[in-house]
């Protein structure tokens, strides 16, 4: 992958970041109208359910309007921070066997971004495991220039946190949110990670591995018990 396609994908996944990280404005609506999002993502859609998702995503920028704001802040506040819909985007809601939050994907992410240098600012606010979190460390990832080694981290990041959960988060969304924003934005960010992952394992020149194959590599990692790390501000650069 050359430098160039990764850093256009970097921006792509900041900018899905930022729209699953706060309430839309009036402003922010104007912005993706003028820049013709998604059109203006660096990965473009490919198959039918990618240009579904990009088709239904134009489509509901076009119809909305700023009379519709306060909709969408109630969208916004149901999946988001009350969890009205039950549609956690929080990773360990969906992955663990009692769905509760704060288990292993958070201590496993918490690793990977130890490892390059990150920290979640406040985990008891936006644990480690929220996908806007996830999103922003594929954008750092992204950045940073490596080899082949780094490119299978990346993929296995993705083959088991992003893309275990974020089909079912998606599908809950779009069947119960009432904006057609919110109801498409998660099968986009859903496609685009697809189509991310397609992409690294053609750069690398190897198969991307069953869901079989990823739960069997998952089973032996699981902890016992999960114990809670304390938290040390400053220890590493937070987002």
């Amino acid at each position: 992958m050359n430098r160039e396609l990764a850093q256009a994908l970097a921006e792509d996944a900041e900018a899905l970041a930022a729209l699953h990280d706060r309430e839309l404005t009036a402003e922010t609506i104007a912005a993706l109208r003028e820049a013709g999002f998604p059109a203006n993502l660096g990965l473009l859609p490919a198959g039918e359910c990618s240009q579904e998702a990009w088709r239904l995503m134009a489509a509901a920028l076009a119809e909305t309007q700023a009379a519709d704001l306060d909709l969408l802040a109630a969208d916004y506040a149901a999946i988001y921070l009350t969890g009205a819909y039950g549609a956690s985007p929080c990773e360990s809601v969906w992955t663990d066997d009692d769905h509760l939050v704060c288990q292993d994907a958070m201590f496993d992410l918490r690793e990977i971004y130890a490892a390059a240098g990150l920290a979640a600012a406040d985990w008891r606010r936006r644990p480690d495991d929220h996908l806007v979190l996830q999103l922003l460390f594929l954008a750092h990832a992204l950045r940073r220039p490596g080899g082949p080694d780094e490119l299978r981290r990346l993929a296995a990041m993705l083959d088991e946190h992003l893309l275990r959960w974020l089909p079912d988060f998606a599908n809950r969304v779009a069947a119960r949110a009432e904006t057609p924003f919110f109801a498409v934005l998660g099968r986009l960010t859903f496609a685009w990670c697809e189509q991310l992952r397609g992409l690294l394992a053609e750069s690398l020149g190897e198969p991307r591995p069953t869901r079989e194959e990823i739960e069997a590599r998952l089973r032996p990692q699981r902890r016992v018990e999960a114990v809670p790390l304390a938290y040390m501000p400053g220890a590493a650069p937070s987002w």
